[in-house]
Formats: structure tokens, C-alpha cells, sequence
């Protein structure tokens, strides 16, 4: 015989739960209010009311809206942009630590996904993106910076995959037509 299948829902666990006490007692049962509240939270598929008003709670900052995006420093944008030439080529290393890993993110925005390079083929690469002939300090400051990763041996590398900070994305956004000219 099949069963049938009736949802069933209460606005407020705690008023069921005292309405069911109350009945209970009429009954000659006598269960605390938290031992029904555990009670109601096994029967429902929880390991106690606790789990249950965790659960509930995590899924309502799910339905919330999302935290809003970061604000983007655009001055200091402009000011990586400098180190870029017409071409969107980088013409020096920022002297700026911060500066500089904002301009490796649009390096490693130009690294194929998915794909392993050789030392030779990623030094290929970055010679196409720089003009001041240190292609090994990009590859260790990329790996330094977790944007990619090598073998022990140092012949593979590989771009990590990751979403970018979003001053990284306005850079990356903000040299596009560079390349595109």
C-alpha cells in the first residue's frame, strides 16, 4: 500500500511545541520545552533544535542578497595602467609590491587556462607581454603570488585558476582595448 505524502509546516516551532506540551500534560506527559523543541527537530530529520535553527539560519544568508562588491581604487588602477605601454605591454616592474601584483593579475589573465607550458613556452609568452627582458622574475612572481604553479624541477607550469580581485578585473577591463588597437 502506498503512502500518501502531507507537507506540513508550522510558522513558529516554539508555539507548536507548547501547544503540543499542553496537550501532553492534559495527558498526564510532562516533557520540557527544549526536550519538545529536540523532539520536533529529530522528528523533522535534525540532530536537535540547535541543528535545526543553524540550518534555517544558514539558508536565510543564502536567500539574502548578496554582500555588495568591493570598492575599486581607480586612482591606483590609473597608476598600475602607467606601467603598461600603448600595446599593453609591461614596460617596468612597479616598485610597488602592491602595484606589481596588481599588473601580474593581467599577465596571468593572458596565460592560456588549462594548459601546461614549459619554462620556454611560458618565457615565449611573457616576452610578448614585457619590454624589460626579466621573463624570470615574472615566472617566479607569478608562482610567488599563487597565480601559477611549477613542477619541483621548474620545466611545467601552469596557471592557477581563480577569480581575480575586482582591481584586478578593472586593470585587465582597462588595457583591453589596448590590445584590441
Amino acid at each position: 500500500m502506498t503512502r500518501t505524502v502531507f507537507p506540513y509546516s508550522a510558522q513558529d516551532v516554539s508555539a507548536l511545541a507548547r501547544a503540543l506540551n499542553r496537550e501532553l500534560d492534559a495527558q498526564g506527559h510532562k516533557l520540557g520545552h527544549v526536550e519538545m523543541l529536540n523532539l520536533l527537530a529529530r522528528s523533522a530529520g535534525f540532530r536537535n533544535f540547535q541543528h535545526f535553527r543553524a540550518e534555517r539560519e544558514a539558508g536565510d544568508r543564502l536567500a539574502r542578497s548578496p554582500e555588495p562588491l568591493p570598492a575599486i581604487d581607480h586612482q591606483r588602477v590609473e597608476r598600475v595602467a602607467r606601467h603598461f605601454d600603448a600595446g599593453g605591454s609591461l614596460l617596468r616592474w612597479p616598485s610597488k609590491a602592491s602595484h606589481a601584483e596588481l599588473g601580474l593579475w593581467v599577465l596571468w589573465s593572458r596565460i592560456p587556462r588549462g594548459r601546461e607550458l614549459s619554462e620556454k613556452q611560458l618565457a615565449a609568452l611573457l616576452a610578448g607581454h614585457h619590454s624589460f627582458g626579466d621573463h624570470a622574475l615574472l615566472r617566479r612572481a607569478l608562482c610567488d603570488h599563487g597565480l601559477m604553479t611549477r613542477t619541483p624541477d621548474g620545466r611545467i607550469y601552469r596557471r592557477i585558476e581563480q577569480r581575480p580581485p575586482a582591481e584586478a578585473v578593472a586593470l585587465i577591463r582597462h588595457l583591453a582595448p589596448r590590445l584590441a588597437a
